[in-house]
């Protein structure tokens, strides 16, 4: 059991400090937006990742296959060009002034922080390359634990020690962002907004040359 969770949570620290292009937006959001709008964007993250986790498990032979198969180079183009439609409409993004109460919170109405959950959700859901990174972290999951007696219980073990060690760094990160808000002007932001879409460019190509050379 020790063993196992010792796996799970270097496993969640390497996964954590993987750079992919929902890091950049998470930075934003709490630099921009503050914490609790970083934490909403982040539980639309996590919600798709347990979606993607759940059909990684309960479709364990058909993702097997579709990894392989040319279907998964229609998936990366199909998500390549979505990455580059947002990558277009972040770089030329104009700043919009966020409301501040007399006391210097950022107002933010309850829907603003379901929308954020749900850009999160689709941005992380739109990426193809998440489910065949679930695939392969529930096949390490099944050789970590193939001589355990309750397998599939050990998987889900494995699974929960890993979110809740990647989750809580991200959690750092949000506030760890938090503390350059001071430094932020709105020159640096259009800087950021342009950075994301270079890094959304760059990552949608990148799938939709590889979903390409699939086909």
């Amino acid at each position: 059991m020790i063993d196992l969770i010792i796996k799970g949570i270097v496993t969640g620290f390497i996964l954590s400090i993987m750079i992919g292009p929902v890091f950049f937006v998470l930075l934003e959001t709490s630099i921009r937006r503050g914490v609790r709008s970083a934490l909403a964007l982040d539980l639309g993250v996590l919600l798709s990742d347990l979606l993607y986790i759940l059909i990684a498990y309960v479709f364990y032979s058909e993702v097997s296959a579709l990894n392989s198969g040319e279907k998964s180079g229609l998936l990366k183009i199909i998500g390549g060009s979505l990455f580059l439609l947002y990558a277009f409409s972040t770089f030329f993004k104009k700043v919009k002034e966020i409301k501040v109460d007399a006391l210097g919170k950022i107002v933010q109405k309850p829907s603003d922080y379901v929308m954020l959950s749900l850009k999160g959700f689709l941005l992380n859901l739109a990426n193809p390359m998440v489910i065949f990174y679930w695939f392969s972290v529930m096949t390490l999951a099944e050789k970590n634990t193939n001589s355990t007696d309750n397998q599939d219980g050990s998987i889900f073990f494995f699974i929960l020690v890993l979110l809740i060690t990647y989750f809580s760094i991200d959690i750092l990160k949000i506030f760890g962002a938090k503390k350059l808000r001071p430094l932020v002007t709105d020159k640096l932001l259009v800087t950021l907004n342009r950075l994301i879409g270079i890094v959304f460019f760059g990552f949608g190509v990148f799938l939709i040359i590889q979903g390409t050379l699939k086909i």
